[in-house]
Parts: structure tokens; C-alpha cells; sequence
């Protein structure tokens, strides 16, 4: 190291200070190289041994100050306090695990962290220079260098995920409430609007009317009203209450976890947290949104359908959001509140195309007692609903949506999983990054199982199965990606976010395609069509061009 280049003390080791504070000796007296540009901290250690005094008796004798010998006597060193100081005040600062400040070398006292004391003139050895050290600056420079460099590239990829990954719906609906009036009626309903998560909602909402629609109709009901559509007040029952009661779960998930909210970038900006509304208002809206909802499900569909509601909103708001903090399982909690909107969709259409109603089956348990063991008809309700041989295609779509959850979340989870560490939530995206990939290749291998079923259950025809195959091979693939490239480069790697990304994106695509190619090859749908057309054309029912049977 140059003496005579400017040198910033912060960036020299203890072991480089030491040595240059150090005196050399010549003939009989001590001196040091001061440096022309007069660094602050290293000049003052330097002068501090300028003025050493002289022990004739020892050093004489030895033939340090007689010129004997150029190698100093380690006695001599020791013999002066300021040094017995500084070695000291070193041996203090390594113990120190306070991470703010430092300790000074001479004298052990805590000061400000980054305070370096300037001396003037020449220091006697009664005087004290300063020098502050802190656990940063006594990290050698490059190892600072790596560290800043690392932090920087983590702050990089977690803006890029954040710019790459859909903006909060509630965040967004936040902002525009707290841009208008205060007590306007559009600010009033954009806040509890954002307390509802609508995106979500309506993602619960679209899986149940279309479980609904997938239901096999009998005959005599699709030839009764010319369509293979059921009810439309049954429908629209569903869908509101369905669409209050996931209203009501989501609020209680705010009102459960402002603090973990607000440590997080896509929800800090929550209605909660911004303290757009107070914490017993939301809490009144998601109890008025969870008895409305039960009372439209309730009064338009069967106990089944209500008992669904009620238990989603339980288990959302009771099981799914306490786990958070505690345990990874919550990402299989979570799973099974997206699995029940498809059995409520479900139920409600085996309950109207039910030969025996469901008030005739609970007809025997007349007592209250009764009543309240079999859950007002819930209990046999689900018995006869869901545990039939009809019900398969309902366990079917409730798989699909099981298993579509992990490849979704845990690719949004990863590149945002720092923010969870920092909110206290485990998830298996930071506490185990390697299971968190393979989770998520598991399940993408189980749904192209689920949509064979939908078809071996008689929900959907043939073709469904060839049709869904590119949208399976292209989450597969997505999913695989993402787990090669998390074995290959490890977790932290700009490969694995940008896999994680594509995973994400895919399983975005994903569901409403299947859905709606579910919908378009129902079995039985294309009936009505061909019959019009064979009508519309003058086409007899055994042409050739609709007999589909083999004329062996």
C-alpha cells in the first residue's frame, strides 16, 4: 500500500491500521513517514508514538537506541500505554456483537457508528486519538463489496418479480378509494370492495357455475326446457351467495394479518393497512356478507350447498390464515378452500335434478336433537349428493382445483419470497425452495389424471382429453423447468425466477382454458344443435352424418 496515496480509514483492516500506526527506528531516535496528504485516523495513530519516552536502563542495554540492532524490543511496545490501548480496544471490538456501533480503540467507549475523531497537531502520550470501529468497517473491503453487490441483485430480482407478476386487486381498489372524497359513497364502496378480493371471488364464483353447468342433466329435464341448462334463479342464488360467503372469508383474512400485510409490497397498501376503514366496520361487513350469503344459499339451493359456504368460509378464515405464520401445511389448507366452490356447483345441481327431494330424506329426524346431529340436513344431504354414483365428476373437477393451486402459488410465491420471510409466513417457497419445485411438478403431473376422469365419469366427451393435452404438456413442461433449473443453478438464480415466472403465467392460462373446454365438449350439449340443424336442413335422425354407432 502506498503511503503517499490518499487512503479512506474505513476501508483498512485492523491489521493495516496497526502497522501503519507502528514507529520505525533510527540511531537513537524514533521516527515515522508521515503522509503528505494527512490521512484522518492513521496520521493520528502515527503521531502518537512520536513523542515516546525513552527508558535509558532497558533499551540501552539491548542496543535498540545505540544502533546496534534495526529489530525492536517487544518490551518497548508494551511499555507504552497508548498501545497497550489500541490492542486492547481491538480485542473489545471482536467482542462486541453490537451491530450499530463501535468501540473505540484506545478507550473501549461505545460511539456513533461511522464517527471518526480528527486530530490536530501532534498528540503526546497522555492524549487519546479515536477511531471508531464498526463490524462493517472491519470487514475487509471486498467482502464488503460482495455484500453490497448481493444485496443490490436481490433488491433487482424482487423488483422485477413485483413488475412481472399482476398487480393486487385490493391494492389497486386502495389506491382509488383513498384518491376520492372521504365520505363519498364511490370511496365507501371501492373499500369494501377491496376487502373482498374481487379477483379472487370471482375465481371462486367461475368454478361453481362452472361445476354447475357440468352436471349431467337428465333427459326428461333437458327435453322439458329444449337446453341442458338448469335453473336460471337456482343459478343466480349460487352465484351471490357463493360470491358473499368467499366476500366474508377474505375480509376476515385482512382483519387476521394487517401487520404481515403491511411488511409485504403487493399488500401494503391494503384498505387495513392504509386505515381506509376501521377494523370493526370490516369486521360488521364480513359478518352482513357471510349471513346474507348463507341465507341466498339457504333459500334458492339445499342445506348441502349452504353447509359448503359456511364450512369454505371456516376453514379460509379459521384454519388457512392462523397457519400462515406457524407451518407450511398452509399451502395444502389453502388447496382445499379453492376444491369445495366445484362440490357447491355441483350439489346445487344434483339437488334440483334429485328425483327425491332432500326435505323428504331428512323428514325423520323431526327433533331438534335430531336436526342438530345431522347438521339440518347436511349430513344426509351430503350423502346423497356427493357420495353417489353421480358424484364423480364433481370429486373430479374438485381434484382439478386442488391440484391446480400448487403449481400457481408456489410459482407466485418464489420470486416474492423474501417478502414472506419478512412477514413471518412460512411457505415452502423460502423454508424449503427444493420441495417447493418438486411440489409443484407432483401436482401439474395429476391434472391431465383429472381430466381423464372428467371424461371416464360421463361429464365430458372424448375429445376434451385430446384437446386439454397441449395445455397439460405446456404446464408440465413449465413446472419441470422450474424444478431443473432450481437442481441445476439453486434457488437464489436468475434461471429459476424466470422459470418460476413461466410456471405462473401457465397456471394463469391454464384453468379458464380447461374450463371452458370442458363446457364446450359436455356430454350431451352438441344434442340440441344437431337436432336444429337436422331440422333447419330437412337431415333424417338415422343419416349417416349423424349416426355415430358402427353398423356392424
Amino acid at each position: 500500500m502506498a503511503l503517499n496515496a490518499p487512503i479512506d480509514p474505513s476501508t483498512i483492516c485492523r491489521r493495516c491500521l496497526t502497522r501503519l500506526a507502528r514507529p520505525r527506528l533510527t540511531g537513537d531516535r524514533l521516527w515515522t513517514r508521515r503522509s503528505k496528504t494527512g490521512i484522518t485516523g492513521t496520521s493520528s495513530l502515527r503521531q502518537t508514538f512520536v513523542s515516546l519516552p525513552r527508558k535509558q536502563s532497558d533499551h540501552d542495554q539491548s542496543g535498540i537506541i545505540g544502533g546496534e540492532s534495526r529489530r525492536a524490543n517487544r518490551d518497548f511496545f508494551l511499555a507504552n500505554s497508548a498501545f497497550k490501548e489500541l490492542l486492547s480496544g481491538q480485542m473489545k471490538s471482536r467482542e462486541s456483537s453490537d451491530s450499530g456501533n463501535g468501540k473505540n480503540f484506545f478507550t473501549g467507549k461505545v460511539v456513533g457508528s461511522g464517527e471518526i475523531t480528527r486530530s490536530h497537531g501532534s498528540i503526546g502520550v497522555g492524549d487519546t486519538p479515536t477511531h471508531v470501529s464498526t463490524p462493517q468497517s472491519q470487514d475487509l473491503p471486498h467482502r464488503r463489496r460482495q455484500r453490497q453487490k448481493a444485496l443490490a441483485a436481490q433488491q433487482d430480482a424482487e423488483q422485477t418479480a413485483e413488475q412481472d407478476l399482476p398487480a393486487d386487486a385490493p391494492s389497486k381498489l386502495t389506491t382509488l378509494s383513498a384518491s376520492l372524497p372521504e365520505h363519498s359513497f364511490k370511496r365507501s364502496m371501492s373499500t369494501y370492495l377491496a376487502l373482498a378480493k374481487p379477483r379472487l371471488s370471482f375465481l371462486i364464483v367461475l368454478t361453481t357455475t362452472t361445476a354447475y353447468s357440468l352436471y349431467p342433466t337428465p333427459d326428461f329435464l333437458a327435453a322439458a326446457s329444449g337446453s341442458p341448462s338448469l335453473n336460471a334463479l337456482t343459478l343466480l342464488h349460487l352465484t351471490t351467495g357463493t360470491a358473499l360467503c368467499s366476500a366474508s372469508a377474505n375480509a376476515l383474512n385482512m382483519l387476521y394479518e394487517p401487520l404481515s400485510d403491511a411488511k409485504m409490497s403487493r399488500t401494503r397498501n391494503r384498505p387495513l393497512v392504509r386505515n381506509l376503514i376501521t377494523p370493526s366496520r370490516a369486521l360488521l361487513f364480513a359478518g352482513a356478507s357471510a349471513l346474507t350469503g348463507a341465507t341466498l344459499l339457504a333459500l334458492g339451493t339445499n342445506p348441502v350447498v349452504t353447509g359448503l359456504g359456511i364450512l369454505n368460509i371456516v376453514v379460509y378464515a379459521g384454519i388457512y390464515t392462523p397457519l400462515k405464520p406457524l407451518s407450511a401445511i398452509n399451502t395444502w389448507a389453502g388447496a382445499i378452500v379453492g376444491a369445495i366452490p366445484p362440490l357447491m356447483g355441483w350439489a346445487a345441481a344434483a339437488g334440483e335434478c334429485a328425483t327425491t327431494p332432500l326435505s323428504t330424506i331428512t323428514a325423520a329426524s323431526s327433533t331438534l336433537s335430531d336436526r342438530l346431529l345431522d347438521g339440518f340436513g347436511f349430513i344426509s344431504g351430503f350423502q346423497t349428493l356427493l357420495t353417489g354414483a353421480d358424484s364423480a365428476g364433481g370429486w373430479c373437477l374438485a381434484a382439478l382445483l386442488f391440484a391446480w393451486q400448487f403449481p400457481h402459488f408456489n410459482a407466485l410465491a418464489h420470486p416474492i419470497r423474501n417478502e414472506y420471510r419478512r412477514a413471518g409466513l412460512r411457505m415452502l417457497a423460502w423454508s424449503n425452495p427444493a420441495r417447493n419445485a418438486r411440489v409443484s411438478l407432483r401436482y401439474s403431473m395429476v391434472l391431465p389424471v383429472t381430466c381423464i376422469g372428467l371424461t371416464a365419469a360421463g361429464v365430458v366427451s372424448w375429445p376434451f382429453v385430446v384437446l386439454s393435452a397441449p395445455v397439460n404438456v405446456w404446464l408440465m413442461k413449465e413446472a419441470f423447468s422450474f424444478w431443473r433449473q432450481g437442481k441445476k443453478h439453486g434457488s437464489e438464480s436468475k434461471q429459476v425466477t424466470k422459470a418460476a415466472r413461466g410456471l405462473f403465467w401457465a397456471s394463469v392460462w391454464y384453468l379458464p382454458m380447461v374450463l371452458v373446454l370442458a363446457m364446450v365438449t359436455k356430454v350431451g350439449l352438441w344434442d340440441g344443435v344437431k337436432a336444429r340443424l337436422a331440422r333447419l336442413f330437412g337431415w333424417s335422425d338415422d343419416d349417416e352424418l349423424w349416426d355415430l354407432e358402427d353398423d356392424e
